[in-house]
């Protein structure tokens, strides 16, 4: 038995779980959305050793099942090789364990470079050497919804009524849907501390606590899945489709950032800095509203994403920052001291968790080592102001989105050109067969198209 194959021995043992018989291994292609295979128990360990392998056309196959990358290479195999640090035990299905993996040449011999999970290690670890430790929250909401073939689209709200705003129990809930998804989410050991009812009818939020940057981004990666196969257990449909209805505005997938280093704690705070922050904050800021556009293209990868940036949704319209600001692009919270962060609210609910986690922290990563300066905060209500004082215009559709990154050369260079390369030609492909099936993009109207495209996958 080789040492790693022990290392698997232990920690299956550490699970103290006799029920288990399987394990789930599991990991986010471009889409973000949960791939893998199931193993039998006594399968696993060497599995482990080895990787589980997978084609690596998945990393290039669009949500139509097309494998717009990938043919080219003849279809070559890759292997995720199950972290074993992730392992846990499923609470709805207890006779199954969770292990989250990441895909790396079929020797092991170096990361497949189109493979999310792997970049934000990386990230992380460029992050390390500058004595920052990158802390993220992720706050994500979804949509619940029962199949119904009469409704349009095929799709119906579990709850609809309006003004069921942070509310809970079963006026909100009526099965207990959403109440069994925390509990057996914080179970999932997801740090899972809060659910409610959302804005928007039928739409809830589970709230999961900030940790280390990619032990971050693996919760949110296994809340969406877990929301998403605890509500089929429930005969319901569960997304994070950004914008499924035209008389709703939509589900945002917001990301609350700080560093953390061994000198300060929280690196963002300074008391003696203006309002309570501290220059490498400023920065950070800096970074990431000077990569904006490019970055749209990740935190918004839908043709619907974009049906959602629009004035008064609470999503921003401009690349811009302001203080407990929620119509800006950068919100700093008015909290200070170990609790100062940065909210990036532009993402959509259908983001990818591990993708737009990296994306973000390299463009703050630029701002910090070319010590940018972001311009000056917006103040009330950006949606009412003008370009000169709103800041740069976000792209308005996947496509220009899509430009933008490509144009975007130094985060490019950064994120890695074969996985840019990849997620471009697998949207841009994407956007035309939107383009082909539907015509014009219209913000205001919710095709058929993007329910059948998005829904159940994202």
């Amino acid at each position: 038995m080789t040492d790693h194959e022990r290392k698997a021995e232990a920690a299956l043992e550490a699970l103290d779980a006799p029920s288990v018989r399987a394990v789930r291994v599991l990991y986010p292609d471009l889409h973000g959305v949960a791939r893998g295979k199931d193993i039998p128990l006594r399968h696993f360990p060497g599995m482990a050793e080895e990787g589980v392998a997978f084609c690596a056309a998945v990393m290039g196959t669009d949500l139509r099942h097309t494998p717009v990358v990938g043919g080219e290479e003849g279809y070559v195999d890759l292997a995720v090789r199950p972290d074993l640090s992730t392992l846990r035990v499923v609470p709805w299905q207890p006779e199954v364990a969770w292990c989250l993996g990441e895909a790396r040449t079929l020797d092991n011999a170096e990361p497949w470079p189109v493979c999310p999970r792997s970049l934000l290690r990386r990230v992380v670890d460029e992050y390390g050497e500058r004595d920052l430790r990158p802390v993220v929250a992720p706050e994500l909401e979804f949509f619940l919804l029962e199949r119904d073939a009469e409704a349009p689209g095929g799709l119906r709200r579990y709850v609809d009524e309006l003004s069921r705003v942070y509310t809970v129990g079963a006026v909100s809930d009526p099965r207990d849907v959403v109440l069994k998804m925390l509990l057996w989410c914080d179970e999932l050991g997801l740090e899972a501390f809060a659910a409610n009812h959302e804005f928007m009818n039928s739409q809830y939020e589970i709230n999961l606590r900030h940790s280390a940057a990619l032990d971050a981004a693996d919760r949110a990666f296994m809340l969406k899945a877990a929301v998403k196969e605890i509500a089929v257990r429930e005969g319901l449909l569960a997304t994070f489709m950004g914008r499924p209805f035209a008389d709703q505005g939509g589900s945002g997938f917001h990301v609350h950032l700080s560093l953390g280093n061994s000198v300060r704690g929280n690196a963002f705070a300074d008391e003696d800095g203006p309002a309570g922050l501290s220059a490498l904050s400023a920065h950070f800021i800096a970074g990431v509203l000077e990569h904006a556009q490019g970055l749209q293209a990740l935190l918004g990868p839908t043709v619907n994403a974009y049906k959602r940036i629009i004035p008064d949704s609470l999503a921003p319209t401009h690349a811009n920052w302001g203080h407990d600001n929620r119509t800006a692009f950068c919100r700093v919270p008015a909290e200070r001291g170990a609790r100062a962060r940065v909210e990036v609210r532009a993402g959509d609910g259908s983001a990818n968790a591990h993708l737009i986690t990296a994306a973000i922290l390299l463009a703050g990563l630029d701002g910090i080592e070319r010590g940018l300066d972001p311009p000056a905060p917006v103040v009330g209500d950006a949606y009412r102001m003008d370009d000169a004082h709103a800041g740069s215009r976000l792209p308005t559709d996947l496509g220009a989105a899509l430009d933008a990154l490509e144009a975007d050369e130094a985060l490019v260079e950064r994120l890695g050109a074969q996985l840019v390369s990849t997620f471009l030609a697998m949207k841009r492909f994407e956007v035309e067969r939107f383009a082909e099936s539907v015509g014009e993009f219209d913000v205001e109207t919710i095709t058929a198209w993007e329910v059948e495209e998005y829904a159940a996958h994202l």
